[in-house]
């Protein structure tokens, strides 16, 4: 399939062949949301802590005897029952990671960018050209290409000037091709790619890496 690629002024430059196996699937919304909950969940930091009855300092000897005084049993000052004592059931530091296959993760990326195609959402850049941090660059960048303030800009390596230029733009951020992930274009309407981060994509996620397969290895002559 063909994407249009135009400047940053606007102007349609050309049109650039990229690979079908990673923008022109069918999107697999159940292995997105999947990928979307552990990537979610593995953010959670888990550091609630408590102290249950056996982790409390304090005596363990009986306050009281058992019977005999017509009020109610009672056990050590460690009881969750008393003031100071341990908590029953409360929280305790875990880790709220979801383990997904690799071929998941990967069908989850190339679903989200074969969606934002199909729906006319995802724009391509020749360059963005900002060879100093400028918010008013990235400003216009967006409204020549006429996308709305919710955008995540890719490119193929991480631009400083890129990123310090959209920080102070509210809902665009910046992603070198690297690190693109599926909550980050999930939080964003529409996403624009520099060629060289479209390439970069391919190179990522396209190819023998679409299929899952492992490049055969040849075989060694004998004799």
């Amino acid at each position: 399939m063909k994407l249009n690629v135009t400047d940053a002024a606007g102007k349609k430059l050309t049109a650039i062949d990229v690979d079908d196996a990673v923008f022109g699937i069918e999107p697999n919304e159940a292995v997105v949301h999947q990928t979307l909950v552990a990537q979610l969940a593995a953010r959670r930091s888990g550091s609630a802590n408590t102290k249950s009855r056996g982790q409390v300092r304090g005596s363990t000897r009986k306050i009281r005897r058992q019977k005999g005084l017509g009020m109610a049993r009672m056990g050590s000052n460690r009881s969750p029952l008393r003031r100071g004592g341990g908590v029953a059931f409360g929280p305790s530091q875990r880790s709220y990671a979801k383990k997904l296959p690799k071929r998941m993760r990967r069908l989850a990326i190339r679903s989200v960018l074969a969606s934002r195609v199909a729906e006319e959402r995802l724009a391509v850049v020749d360059e963005l050209a900002i060879a100093e941090p400028s918010t008013k660059a990235i400003v216009s960048l967006l409204e020549s290409i006429e996308i709305g303030r919710s955008a995540l800009i890719v490119t193929a390596e991480s631009d400083r000037a890129a990123l310090l230029s959209a920080r102070n733009v509210s809902g665009v951020g910046v992603t070198p091709a690297d690190t693109l992930n599926v909550a980050d274009m999930l939080a964003h309407r529409t996403l624009v790619l520099t060629t060289a981060a479209v390439r970069r994509i391919e190179e990522l996620w396209g190819g023998e890496r679409a299929s899952g397969r492992p490049r055969p290895q040849p075989v060694a002559a004998e004799g």
